[in-house]
């Protein structure tokens, strides 16, 4: 088993205080967005071993296992993260495999560096994600239905909203949903800021449920991303928590502290609530335009008492424990390789003590117990 040493991304977007808070040190003043660990070669775990990814290029059966090398490859297949949202993400999709291979293998063709900031696709890799609230935690997740899009829009008041709310209230889903996001995000820039001013003074105004969009046209001043996001569920995630984010639904974070799982991929198509490039057509190809409800997902206990969030695909299995003082060990022993993050109290994983935000990696076989006073989170693979 082997301590990790996480780097922190410092993202624009990211808290200044709670990652430091979570962890026991000063703020240094500057965001801090993410806490990678794993095997992601941007920013590997460092272990005593070596940086992560390399310890497991040496000897990919023994770290990972032989059924997570067959069935995903000689790599760590997630990524997990602490992330602290301070201000909003940018509003974005991801695709599935199949649009991620074709996309990559397009770009490659067509001669786009690897690094070029207008590449959309930087591997070949879906990246179905699950975010589980530590805080209270605010995002956006999938569409509205198309009148209830419309209702909102409308009681803004604001005159240049009304051709998108006669859209929404005249076509079927899909349609009036293409239709709306499409007109948002290809409108005459100068149109599109002076709409998004007016919208923004009135949900100011008005508040409630039109506070979350106040907040994200402070934070991006005339963004056609902030009409859009107002076509999506706004959700509220209690601690412990949990949304699943699949191919083609648009989504973003708002504000609060959240452990984060993700296959191990870089592909994000955005829709707005960024500098960064924006392809639009290429996101109308690869967005779900369906009403979805963000169903919530609360962990489902064991006997033994472990807490899963239970999600479709396999790339990444996460679970937590909470752990009371005088309870017996958890043997968490397995054929597949394991991250553990402690978030709360102080726990033990084999010869290692986790206090908040500390983390170990478990090769495949390794005996592997916990045990202490409060809770740690479990990241493996189902192979």
């Amino acid at each position: 088993m082997d301590r990790l040493t996480n780097t922190i991304r410092p993202y624009a977007w990211g808290s200044t205080t709670a990652i430091a808070e979570l962890l026991g040190t000063e703020p240094t003043g500057e965001p801090q967005a993410e806490m990678w660990m794993g095997a992601h070669p941007g920013a590997p775990s460092r272990t005593e071993r070596g940086p992560l990814d390399e310890v497991i290029d040496e000897d990919p059966a023994r770290e990972l296992g032989p059924r997570a090398v067959a069935k995903f490859g000689p790599r760590l297949p997630f990524l997990l993260k602490i992330l602290a949202a301070g201000a909003p993400l940018s509003l974005q999709v991801h695709p599935n495999r199949e649009e991620a291979g074709d996309g990559y293998e397009d770009e490659r063709r067509r001669g786009v560096p690897i690094d070029a900031p207008h590449r959309n696709y930087k591997d070949a890799n879906h990246k179905p994600e699950l975010i589980c609230a530590l805080t209270p935690f605010d995002g956006l997740c999938g569409f509205r239905a198309p009148a209830a899009a419309a209702e909102l829009l409308s009681g803004l008041g604001v005159d240049s909203l009304e051709p998108y709310v006669d859209l929404l209230r005249a076509k079927p889903e899909e349609g009036a949903l293409r239709e709306v996001l499409t007109a948002v995000l290809t409108a005459d820039p100068d149109d599109m800021a002076k709409t998004v001013a007016d919208a923004a003074a009135a949900a100011e105004r008005i508040g409630g449920t039109y506070a979350p969009y106040a907040a994200i046209a402070r934070d991006y001043p005339g963004d056609p991303g902030v009409i859009a996001a107002m076509l999506l569920n706004h959700v509220r995630l209690q601690p412990g928590e949990a949304l699943f984010l699949g191919a083609g639904v648009p989504h973003a974070y708002l504000e609060g502290l959240g452990v984060e799982i993700m296959a191990n991929s870089d592909n994000v198509l955005r829709c707005g609530l960024t500098p960064k490039h924006v392809d639009v057509p290429e996101l109308l190809r690869i967005v779900r335009f369906e009403a979805t409800d963000p169903g919530i997902l609360r962990p489902e206990a064991s006997p033994d008492g472990e807490e899963v969030y239970d999600t479709p695909i396999d790339e990444f299995r996460l679970s937590r424990f909470v752990l009371a003082e005088g309870g017996a060990a958890h043997d968490l022993t397995a054929g597949t390789p394991q991250i553990l993050l402690c978030t709360a109290g102080t726990v033990r994983a084999g010869d290692i003590a986790l206090t908040p935000g500390q983390s170990a990696f478990v090769p495949a076989g390794e005996k592997a117990e916990v045990s202490g006073t409060g809770t740690v989170f479990r990241a493996t693979v189902v192979a």
